[in-house]
């Protein structure tokens, strides 16, 4: 029973970080390992340099009305 609580506990962590832009690091290093084990694995802050990146756009530039 505590298990499931757990694994509840961790989906909604992890749906709620989603929802708000956080994406899952350790998520994306066990994709990379079972993947692409021959591709090297971004640190942290590169993996979240380029998430944010990839949500609001580069170079400074908003590309939202608001």
């Amino acid at each position: 029973m505590l298990n499931r609580i757990i694994r509840a506990g961790r989906y909604v962590n992890q749906s709620l970080r989603l929802m708000v832009g956080v994406p899952e690091y350790s998520a994306y290093v066990t994709h990379m390992a079972n993947v692409h084990p021959d591709q090297p694995v971004m640190s942290y802050e590169k993996f979240f340099r380029e998430r944010q990146e990839a949500r609001y756009g580069g170079n400074g530039k908003i590309s939202r009305c608001c």
